[in-house]
Parts: C-alpha cells; structure tokens; sequence
C-alpha cells in the first residue's frame, strides 16, 4: 500500500509559537549522529534589537534562487514574522507550519556545520552555504535524513530532515523554525547577524 503523505498545512503562524530563542546553544550535546560540539557560552547569539541586513546581502542571497526548505510549500503561503515578539524577543526567523514528517530540504548547496540539540530548537542543523559567509538555520525537527552527518557536502533541495516539534515547540503545532544570518569573521556556528528569511525566499 502506497504510503500517504499529508498535505502540508498553511504557514501562518498561532501565537502559541513563542518562547527563548531556538538558536541558543544551551545544551551542549550530539543528537544521534555527529560528534560533541565545543561548549558555547550560555545566552549568545545576535541582539534581539540588530536590524536585519535588508539590502545588499538579502539581495544577494535572493539572487541565488534558494529553494522553499519544506516541501510542498509555495512562497505566495510565507507570511513576514522577522519582527514579530516571541516570548519577549524578536524572533528573528520564519516559522513554517507542516505535518510531523514533512521532508526539509536544504535551501542551498553547501556543508553541514553542526548538527545540535538544545533545549529551545530541539534537533537542529546549521548549515553553511557554499563561500562559509551565511548559515542556514534549521530547527525543531522530527530527525535527520537517515546518514546526514556533520562535515557532508549536501545539494540543493537535498532532504536534511524532517519536520517536527522537538525542543520547545508546541506539540500540537509541527513546523520548521529556519533561519539565515551572516556569519562573523571567527565562523561561530551560533551567532551572527540575522537576515529576513522571508525577504530571500518570497
């Protein structure tokens, strides 16, 4: 028997999505795959009130034709949540809501940084893309792509993982926390300076 995949739900996003910020490193250890990540202090990543980069940077990333990083969403479904409050923060991402299962493909080629786990984004994947300048941010799946390991060279629309509601996603509201920032000159897999996802990928 044919295995039924759900149709993907629409991305507008409930204000039960709210809490600490998923790219918090604040549980240093490997989910299933991967080795243990360097310790990273508690509490860092980009200040809630740095404006994103709108122009040149977002224009560049848009100029790559990025894919959509959950299957069977279309852009004209993305709604801007950059700036909308989550638990007191900006939330500095887009939310995209679908069926626990839905393939997450990676919106560019590149390399797999880290793959993480933490209290706040659950089971997570950074990726870098291909000049090591951006990371891509991929939080609260369900699990990895079977054999995703830290260091692969993935492809364009390769799938990573699944979506889910791991860490400190509602349970009743699967979806892919993803985020983009640039990263700083050290290449801290965690910080960097946030950009709109929704500007690149609309």
């Amino acid at each position: 028997m044919p295995t039924r995949r759900p149709s993907p739900a629409t991305v507008k996003v409930p204000a039960a999505i709210e809490g600490a910020d998923p790219r918090q490193p604040d549980i240093t250890s490997p989910v299933l795959e991967g080795p243990a990540p360097a310790a990273a202090p508690r509490g860092t990543g980009p200040d809630p009130e740095t404006p994103s980069i709108s122009a040149p940077l977002s224009a560049e990333l848009k100029d790559r034709d990025l894919v959509l990083p959950v299957e069977g969403i279309r852009s004209d479904q993305l709604s801007p949540q950059f700036n909308d409050a989550r638990g007191g923060r900006r939330h500095e991402a887009m939310d995209i809501l679908a069926p626990t299962g839905t393939p997450v493909k990676a919106v560019e080629a590149g390399r797999i940084a880290r793959l993480f786990f933490s209290k706040a984004g659950g089971i997570t994947i950074y990726q870098f893309d291909p000049t090591e300048r951006f990371c891509y941010y991929y939080a609260h799946l369900d699990r990895y792509a079977t054999g995703l390991r830290e260091g692969d060279r993935v492809k364009q629309g390769q799938v990573v993982g699944y979506v889910g509601v791991s860490g400190n996603a509602p349970k009743n509201t699967p979806h892919l926390h993803f985020a983009v920032f640039r990263l700083n000159a050290e290449k801290k897999w965690w910080e960097g300076v946030p950009i709109d996802p929704y500007e690149i990928l609309r």
